[in-house]
């Protein structure tokens, strides 16, 4: 009777199991998507109002769908002298990008690989440098900036963000994790030291390397304040955020939302694709960074 009794009450539980994880499944894929929308409606919402005429946003400016399509604000946005400025940002963003990915490799070989006196304590000084918040330094960085004659010039954009605090880190980080038996073969050949870095060890750093490089090309393309401080009295200096942000400024009351919204997908959308296209390798990269300290 006793089994009988246990069979019978485990019946209706033992039923009930294949409802409660599609169930489960669906509420845990309806939050995701609700997060999802949320966190997407924003940018649809600034494509579809680049699309829309200015009597449209004023009288519907949530509607993702324009009632009328029109590239007036594209049209208009382009009347400036956004085509410099786009040049200026992609000029400045790659070869910041190619300068951090060069000196911060070698600053992380050297400091994972290479033991010299007093580099733990160059390490940490270089962590220190992290915690000092940026708009800390930006009287002392135009004071320099000013004495070396680098205002209003293209040095003076490029040549304080050719390296990072954060990029050396990132690539320590990730050439510690390398096998030393790979450095130790190298050298049993007879490959020196530049030629076991360039040839053995970098190529193994495809992960650390992508995700560094979209690290340092995303914040020159979207850095404002480094050229807000720099570029003074030189309109062809003007970077991209940059142009759009006084742009703004000469709108007035009147502000022209389609142009605004056409120039944050100018600023936006080459970002999107460089992170689809290889975010296998961003999150890859950015995993190592935390597996030794």
């Amino acid at each position: 009777m006793t089994t009988t009794a246990s069979t019978t009450v485990a019946a209706p539980a033992a039923a009930e199991r294949p409802w409660a994880r599609p169930l489960k499944a669906i509420l845990s894929y309806g939050i995701l998507f609700l997060l999802a929308a949320m966190f997407i409606y924003p940018f649809l919402l600034a494509v579809s109002t680049s699309f829309k005429t200015l009597p449209e946003i004023s009288q519907n400016s949530v509607s993702l769908i324009p009632q009328t399509f029109t590239l007036e604000g594209y049209q208009r946005l382009f009347s400036f002298n956004v085509g410099r400025w786009t040049f200026n940002s992609a000029l400045v963003a790659v070869i910041i990008t190619l300068g951090n990915v060069f000196f911060a490799s070698l600053a992380g070989y050297a400091l994972a690989r290479i033991p010299f006196p007093g580099s733990r304590l160059a390490f940490l000084g270089i962590l220190g440098t992290m915690m000092i918040p940026g708009i800390v330094l930006i009287i002392p960085m135009f004071i320099v900036l000013k004495t070396l004659g680098f205002i209003n010039t293209y040095a003076g954009l490029i040549v304080p963000k050719l390296i990072t605090a954060f990029g050396i880190f990132l690539m320590k980080q990730f050439f510690e994790s390398v096998p030393r038996e790979l450095e130790e073969a190298a050298r049993i050949d007879g490959a020196t030291q530049f030629q076991t870095f360039f040839r053995v060890v970098l190529p193994t750093a495809r992960p650390a390397l992508v995700a560094l490089i979209i690290f340092s090309f995303q914040g020159a393309w979207n850095d404002f304040m480094h050229p807000l401080i720099v570029v003074t009295t030189n309109p062809s200096l003007y970077t991209l955020p940059l142009g759009l942000a006084l742009l703004r400024g000469n709108m007035g009351q009147n502000l022209l939302w389609n142009s605004l919204m056409a120039g944050s997908m100018l600023t936006t959308v080459p970002m999107a694709i460089i992170f689809f296209i290889f975010q296998r390798y961003f999150i890859e990269g950015i995993s190592y960074s935390g597996i030794k300290g």
